[in-house]
């Protein structure tokens, strides 16, 4: 597993990568019929970052295509880690007429 990202990645942000790759691991969805050897060529990636109100969070997906998304929280304060997983469901492209009537 690699850690792709743009601007380096700190600790917490390799401990927020390795929470989704081991997610990932223990819950793919293998209608791809995925073998060990891609398992070990899929990497995760950071989507966005930012550290708000003493909580730093992430967004991060891989480069499997199983349509998930994950999001990683820290909470300093209390050091508590939160983990959630998404499922992308659809995308709709919604045009400025339509957002033009809804005002």
């Amino acid at each position: 597993m690699n850690f792709i990202h743009a601007a380096g990645a700190s600790k917490n942000g390799q401990i927020a990568a390795k929470l989704v790759y081991d997610y990932f691991i223990k819950n793919v969805d293998d209608t791809y019929n995925i073998t060990l050897k891609d398992l070990e060529d899929v990497d995760v990636y950071q989507v966005w970052h930012c550290y708000i109100l003493g909580n730093e969070k992430w967004l991060l997906s891989t480069t499997y295509p199983d349509g998930m998304y994950y999001e990683v929280t820290y909470n300093k304060a209390k050091d508590e880690w939160y983990f959630d997983a998404y499922h992308k469901i659809k995308n709709i492209k919604v045009s400025s007429d339509i957002i033009d009537n809804l005002i």
